[in-house]
């Protein structure tokens, strides 16, 4: 609730007594809206059918209540109030627009299909005349650009060695490829087929090209946007995260349990519904760190990363200053953690790590939690070992209590057996006496 509106509301409203009832309540259309100014002014509210109806019909004859307000002017009203709603909703930070992330990340996961199809249909295309250079260039990107050069295999002669090196950049290689083009076994092609091989070949390049800008200006937003995500799972993987969640601020709202399994949803279902074993990962096994962990550590090391990604968005969407400090950091502490588990070297402490990370990034002076500058803290710490004390005294007395039951048991076993010993001994004197006489 707003001060404007809490004044206008005090100022028209009558006074409400802390101690008794207010003998009014006020309508309101929203039920949210109805807390906000009770908690703020101790107005009470009410929001149900009949007062929804109430406002409806008022804001049906608004102009009718207020002297000199046409329809016109209620219109414009609205129309204003829709507009800086609108505007409100939409308003982002330029240089922290995690939209063009989300657009870019599925443009260049399209590119990537397209340009392989593309150059898989000029492969096939332009092997019908020169097949051997299918199996000596793999990259297709060099292909394509060899296609452009060659064009007919018979003008290939060793002056073109070295125009065909700066393309492979491997002299061997480009003199395979000449003398594979004097003993090819591929057939001729006529002039016309050739254009269109060299136009298609000429478009898979410049979107090969295009692709490579698209994946630039990727790693320049994230860096902008979420650098600390990029810098512990790289710009691809943290904007697939990103995209998949639908914006950065969703994503450092999810647990870290949700971010692993993240982009594995139809696994997860399968497996609850056949109660079988969940998914480990989900798109963050595309990060480097769960390739190289060994089978036993995979969930492990997937789990211990999906804690980091949760906090590297969370601190990416809420903080104010841009640095990757904290991602780098938090990188180390997933390597540290890889070399725990492999060989047992003891990691650091994250409160350590988070220090360091807040020095680099000039916040030395800000306390973590856990450091004893946080107010309050202290009061916390002082609690947690009061109880623990307490706890300690209650087990010593339960010690105590068990052990006077059990001399007890051991005191009255020992009084019985001294009885009965007492009795069998009388019975015998009473035998030893009738024998006698």
């Amino acid at each position: 609730m707003t001060d404007s509106l809490k004044t206008w509301l005090t100022t028209n409203l009558p006074k409400v007594k802390k101690e008794g009832k207010a003998k009014f309540k006020l309508g309101v259309s929203e039920a949210k809206l109805g807390s906000a100014i009770q908690e703020g002014s101790g107005i009470p509210c009410e929001c149900n059918e009949f007062s929804g109806e109430l406002l409806r019909g008022v804001r049906a004859h608004f102009a009718t209540y207020i002297k000199g307000l046409s329809d016109s002017d209620m219109s414009k009203a609205q129309l204003g109030l829709a507009h800086s709603y609108s505007r409100a909703k939409v308003k982002f930070n330029v240089n922290k627009s995690d939209n063009m992330i989300i657009q870019a990340i599925a443009l260049l996961d399209t590119l990537d299909k397209d340009v392989n199809t593309f150059v898989m249909r000029v492969r096939e295309w332009y092997s019908w005349h020169f097949p051997e250079l299918v199996k000596i260039v793999n990259d297709n990107y060099q292909y394509s650009q060899l296609t452009l050069l060659i064009k007919d295999k018979s003008t290939l002669t060793e002056e073109s060695i070295s125009k065909i090196q700066e393309i492979v950049g491997d002299e061997d290689k480009a003199k395979e490829v000449v003398e594979a083009a004097k003993v090819s076994m591929g057939q001729d092609i006529s002039p016309i087929d050739l254009v269109n091989i060299e136009a298609f070949a000429r478009r898979v390049i410049s979107l090969a090209e295009y692709r490579h800008r698209l994946a630039t200006y990727l790693n320049n937003k994230m860096n902008a946007v979420a650098p600390n995500l990029a810098a512990l799972v790289g710009d691809l993987v943290g904007a697939r995260l990103i995209s998949h969640a639908g914006s950065l601020n969703n994503l450092a709202k999810y647990p870290a349990s949700t971010v692993q399994i993240l982009g594995a949803e139809k696994a997860l279902f399968r497996a609850l519904k056949t109660k079988g074993n969940t998914p480990k990962y989900g798109l963050i096994f595309h990060s480097t760190f769960i390739g190289r962990a060994k089978a036993r550590n995979k969930g492990r090391i997937s789990r211990y990363l999906a804690n980091k990604c949760s906090i590297a968005s969370r601190i990416d969407a809420f903080m104010e200053q841009s640095t990757d400090a904290f991602g780098k950091k938090m990188k180390e502490q997933v390597e540290e953690r890889l070399r725990f588990y492999d060989e047992g070297v003891a990691p650091r402490k994250n409160l350590d790590v988070m220090h360091e990370a807040m020095e680099e990034c000039g916040l030395g002076g800000v306390s973590v939690g856990g450091g004893g500058e946080t107010p309050g803290t202290e009061g916390k710490k002082d609690k947690k070992k009061k109880k623990k004390k307490m706890d300690v005294e209650e087990d010593e007395e339960e010690e105590r209590t068990a052990e006077k039951k059990s001399k007890k048991k051991k005191r009255d076993a020992a009084d019985d057996e001294e009885e009965k010993s007492a009795e069998k001994s009388k019975k015998k004197k009473k035998k030893d006496k009738k024998e006698k006489a």
